[in-house]
């Protein structure tokens, strides 16, 4: 079908690196995204995690420039950096170090964390302040990311005259699966990442955040988002076999808990399982893919890709 100018764009695929991104090598990591890249792939996901159940984690500005190091082209999302459990100064600086050696190639997505509230702690934040600090970080960080001199006091977040060049204009995406999140996405990001969440709830999300942008008068590209996980396999079942202890093991719940938000079985299946959020605006899907391999994950990944643009 030819597209027209008033058709929707292409929907976009990634996904985390099914590889050790923590302890393994640099070559198999290399060799990975080249992969992905070779496999049609849009981009490259990473997380973010300062000490996670017990001290697990990765600072993913960090990852992501590893990424972008060692991939010449493939372009990389953080999904999500836990942004209220640092300084937007350094983060500005960081993200603006990162843009000079990987121009136009990094979306920053960030999100407040909670799954374990230790985690917050242990970094000098009370977690029932980090909606709030989250919004006092986006806003200085998008004036700093604009190049523009900030002067900011709130209850969190207190600079004056701040600034940090070369300015990154990077597209910010606000992730979080609750209205609060939603609305903040709306106040102050340029799209909004969800999880855990249902179609409907995905396009009436989207809803939600028009209506915020239209309150600010912001036109924002609406570059809106899903992370999914997803167990390949050749069929439902062995999908479910390979993606649901990487869950259970990480989240320390059972796999219950999340099978109605997770897609398995064959790439037919996964696509199917997401052509209704694509549907509903979804322009972008970071994939956290399970499966036999590394190479077949990857392959499958790809496949995904391929079946969600030719039912666009």
């Amino acid at each position: 079908m030819t597209k027209t100018a008033s058709s929707p764009p292409a929907v976009r695929v990634g996904m985390m690196p099914p590889v050790n991104t923590t302890g393994g090598s640099a070559e198999a990591l290399a060799t990975a995204l080249a992969k992905m890249h070779d496999a049609g792939l849009d981009h490259s996901v990473v997380g973010d995690h300062v000490s996670f159940f017990g001290g697990i984690g990765f600072d993913g500005l960090v990852q992501a420039t590893a990424f972008a190091m060692l991939h010449p082209t493939l372009p990389v999302h953080t999904a999500v950096y836990l942004l209220p459990l640092r300084h937007p100064v350094p983060v500005a600086r960081q993200i603006s170090t990162l843009e000079g050696l990987a121009p136009g190639r990094l979306t920053f997505g960030v999100g407040l964390g909670g799954e374990d509230p230790h985690e917050l702690e242990v970094c000098g934040v009370d977690p029932r302040t980090r909606g709030r600090r989250m919004e006092e970080c986006l806003t200085v960080l998008r004036g700093l990311l604009r190049g523009e001199t900030v002067t900011f006091t709130g209850d969190h977040v207190d600079v004056q005259d701040a600034r940090v060049l070369p300015a990154a204009p990077v597209p910010v995406i606000v992730g979080g699966r609750s209205e609060a999140a939603v609305r903040r996405a709306g106040r102050h990001g340029d799209g909004w990442l969800g999880i855990w969440v249902t179609p409907e709830r995905f396009r009436a999300s989207l809803e939600q955040f028009d209506d915020e942008t239209a309150k600010t008068g912001r036109t924002p590209p609406r570059e809106h988002g899903l992370t999914v996980w997803c167990g390949f396999g050749e069929d439902a079942r062995r999908g479910r076999d390979v993606v649901a202890p990487a869950m259970e093991g990480l989240y320390g719940l059972p796999f219950e808990r999340f099978e109605r938000y997770t897609a398995v079985g064959t790439p037919a299946d996964v696509a199917t399982y997401l052509a209704p959020f694509a549907e509903a605006g979804c322009t972008t899907f970071h994939l956290l893919a399970r499966g036999e391999d590394a190479d077949a994950t990857i392959a499958a990944a790809g496949d995904v890709r391929e079946l969600l643009r030719d039912s666009a």
